[in-house]
């Protein structure tokens, strides 16, 4: 008997190792499992996400306007060439890499009385046009904060005296007159500037007129007249060269990412007075 009790134990021994080594070897076992189980989830959360990003839609912004400009030269009639710049054999036209985003016309007029002396007149018409970018927003706001920026500019020429600015009706979506005196060698300069905004294009007239060797000073009144009357024909010149329904712009996700051009580019509203 005690020899038998003897052989059973070392086979009990074994059977208990055995047992104890499966026990060990079940945690393992579940938490491999686990971590299986977890990193699965986590490649779908990686798949989940990477679906709905992709599925993000594009940026929109509204659509300019207006698409075009008109000839710069061409913007104001013959006769109202005539009454603001009569001697004025034809406009000349500014440089521009782009004349459907940037351009320009400048008449000259001077009636040289000899020893009476001379009336001088210059006229000069600048269109920029604005795209929609999808960076900055609407061709319009844009244009809107050219305009403010021209206005500003203006009013701020150096050496002008006696600066004035209302605000003009019935001309775009917003117009600002703005008036002052430059003393030159020649005379006193009567400056009239009307900046105005239709949809995405700023229009900027400027008219100046000075009486030369000895000649009467022209009547500031009646040149911010005709100025007014000049800035109202360019704005509906941009207007019809747009055609009707232009102005009914719609969300675009092929928007440019920048304006048609650089505002700096402009021609300068205060340069008319130097000419």
């Amino acid at each position: 008997m005690q020899r038998r009790a003897q052989r059973e134990q070392p086979e009990r021994a074994k059977r208990l190792t055995r047992v104890l080594v499966c026990a060990a070897a079940v945690p393992v076992m579940l938490v491999a499992t686990g971590c299986s189980s977890d990193s699965g989830s986590d490649d779908g959360g990686d798949k989940a996400a990477s679906a709905s990003a992709s599925a993000s839609p594009s940026p929109t912004v509204q659509a300019a306007a207006y698409r075009t400009l008109p000839e710069a030269c061409g913007v104001l009639s013959k006769k109202t060439l005539k009454d603001l710049a009569p001697k004025a054999k034809s406009g000349k036209e500014g440089s521009s890499d782009d004349v459907a985003s940037r351009a320009s016309c400048s008449w000259s007029s001077l009636d040289n009385n000899g020893v009476k002396g001379s009336q001088f007149r210059w006229l000069n018409v600048s269109l920029l046009r604005f795209e929609s970018d999808t960076t900055r927003g609407p061709g319009e706001k844009l244009a809107q904060e050219y305009y403010d920026k021209q206005v500003r500019d203006v009013r701020a020429t150096p050496g002008a005296r006696s600066v004035s600015a209302q605000p003009v009706a019935g001309t775009g979506d917003e117009a600002t007159a703005v008036r002052y005196d430059l003393k030159k060698d020649e005379g006193t300069f009567k400056q009239q500037t009307v900046v105005a905004r239709v949809e995405n294009v700023v229009v900027t007239l400027d008219y100046n007129g000075a009486g030369l060797a000895g000649d009467k000073t022209p009547d500031a009144d009646a040149l911010m007249a005709d100025a007014k009357k000049a800035a109202r024909e360019a704005v509906l010149s941009v207007t019809k060269a747009n055609g009707p329904g232009a102005a009914s712009g719609s969300p675009s996700a092929a928007a440019s990412g920048k304006p048609s051009a650089p505002a700096s580019k402009a021609p300068s509203a205060s340069a008319s007075a130097e000419n």
